[in-house]
């Protein structure tokens, strides 16, 4: 049986734009007094943000995952800066010959200190 609390993040999660609180209860099949306490326990927890918002003259909440800090470490392979930071090329990513070379060098790195 999946969480309550992780159902409702991925919903969350799920859409870009957000999601209003008055939504969410209906679509996860809960009451709004059970959403509430979902929403509040990942208000708390730092994993959503929850801002107040109108439809049709009523008040209620749209919710929208927080961005999360990227990890330094996680641009890095060896001491190579991921090459799509500050990249103004259109590409294609499959077909991305310095990110292809980039990956490559990242798979040795991690390949080598295992």
């Amino acid at each position: 049986m999946i969480d309550p609390v992780d159902e409702g993040l991925k919903l969350i999660l799920s859409r870009s734009e957000g999601i209003l609180q008055s939504e969410l209860w209906k679509e996860m099949g809960v009451d709004s007094r059970k959403c509430s306490r979902i929403v509040k326990k990942l208000e708390d927890d730092g994993l959503i943000e929850r801002v107040e918002f109108k439809k049709d003259g009523i008040k209620t909440f749209l919710l929208r995952g927080k961005r999360m800090p990227v990890n330094p470490s996680q641009l890095l392979a060896g001491d190579e800066l991921i090459p799509c930071v500050g990249c103004e090329l259109e590409c294609i990513v499959e077909e991305c010959q310095p990110l292809m070379d980039w990956m490559y060098q990242l798979a040795i790195v991690e390949h080598t200190t295992e």
